[in-house]
């Protein structure tokens, strides 16, 4: 068996261009259509649909890794970084400020020239302290050992994957980044998916390949957006199907370099995170209908964060306990506020009664001409 690697020019990649024509061009249409649809919105709710997407695209990044990052977190690195001002924003963590700010330099300053120094910075910035978990790695520069993907019991592992020796890792970024950066004839879709594949096989670093590779992946789809705002999320995409992922990964990289099977099984998943984000934009003109009928009667500051939390990223229903502990505030008033918000129409009371009382934020036909 050889790796794709060990393939004579391996990266001159060949694909059948009639199998994989037809899935480009819908995926072109998709993304030309919601792109469209967001232009149509104000400026606020563009911002907040794209802070979404950038959330959703760290957070679920990170979770293909097995690092599991707070929601909260992401969404108030980012929208501090952004200028953007949101309720219940917290101070920045150092586990999420480098991979925010990796995602932001690649999305942002999309037409600037991908670098073998730009890419150090963004491992520097992924691995502050020079560790990754319990184990000190070579921070900022490319691995210095052998570079295998592996699962299994000690004595009993499999390898998945295992990629060049690093004498050949400076030809091989060299020529990564040379394609990257002067290859205009190819269409910037399938340029992020070769590009993904392409890094990924190479693994240039000790760790965090996996969430570099899908900054690259978000660079070159920003690229063919022509446009920093972002509103799906290739990454949230592949975390739920991840499982394929890794098994379309490894076939490809212990196949040839006709990458016709990796290129169509991308352009899916894309087209998939693409419909995706349908449910993202219905999700903001829920929440931007929301206040502007409750703002033709305003609520109190302790109500509007409460509000706010139920609408990003609060997990179940409300109840008088978790008002007041959110709030700072005693049950008393958080029951005030509660009964407020529920004759308005704005909470409705489940089923469940006594100490089980909850609430849940109401759908627009429920809350009717507040």
């Amino acid at each position: 068996m050889m790796w794709i690697h060990e393939y004579e020019n391996w990266t001159a990649f060949t694909w059948d261009t009639e199998a994989i024509g037809q899935k480009l061009a819908k995926v072109r249409y998709l993304q030309g259509r919601l792109l469209g649809r967001m232009e149509g919105l104000g400026f606020d709710l563009r911002c907040e649909a794209s802070l979404d997407t950038l959330t959703n695209d760290i957070v679920k990044s990170s979770a293909i890794e097995g690092e599991q990052l707070n929601r909260a977190d992401v969404r108030s690195s980012l929208a501090r970084h952004l200028g953007i001002e949101i309720a219940g924003m917290v101070p920045p963590k150092r586990d999420v400020e480098g991979i925010v700010e990796i995602m932001l330099d690649a999305t942002q300053h999309y037409q600037q020239a991908l670098t073998a120094e730009r890419l150090c910075n963004w491992h520097c910035a992924l691995f502050p302290t020079g560790r990754s978990g319990m184990y000190s790695i070579t921070v900022g520069a490319w691995r210095s050992d052998v570079m295998q993907v592996v699962s299994g019991a000690i004595g009993r592992q499999k390898v998945h994957f295992e990629a060049p020796v690093a004498d050949r890792l400076a030809a091989e970024m060299t020529a990564f980044l040379d394609a990257f950066n002067h290859i205009s004839s190819l269409d910037p879709v399938l340029k992020a998916g070769i590009a993904h594949l392409w890094f990924i096989t190479i693994h240039p670093f000790d760790d965090g390949n996996g969430r570099i590779a899908r900054a690259i992946t978000d660079m070159a789809l920003a690229q063919a957006d022509g446009s920093q705002e972002r509103f799906y999320s290739m990454s949230m995409q592949i975390e739920a199907e991840h499982e394929d992922y890794y098994k379309q990964l490894e076939y490809q990289q212990r196949g040839s370099p006709d990458i016709t099977q990796w290129l169509a099984w991308f352009l899916a998943c894309l087209e998939r995170a693409i419909h995706k984000a349908d449910e993202t934009l219905q999700l903001i003109l829920y929440k931007a209908q929301l206040w502007d009928r409750i703002n033709v009667q305003p609520v109190n500051e302790r109500q509007t964060y409460i509000i706010n939390r139920m609408l990003n990223d609060f997990k179940g229903h409300m109840n008088t306990s978790k008002y007041a502990k959110l709030t700072k505030c005693s049950n008393d008033t958080a029951l005030r506020d509660i009964n407020k918000l529920t004759k308005r129409g704005i909470f409705i009371q489940n089923q469940s009664g006594g100490r089980s009382t909850s609430y849940r934020l109401a759908v627009l036909e429920e809350i009717g001409g507040i």
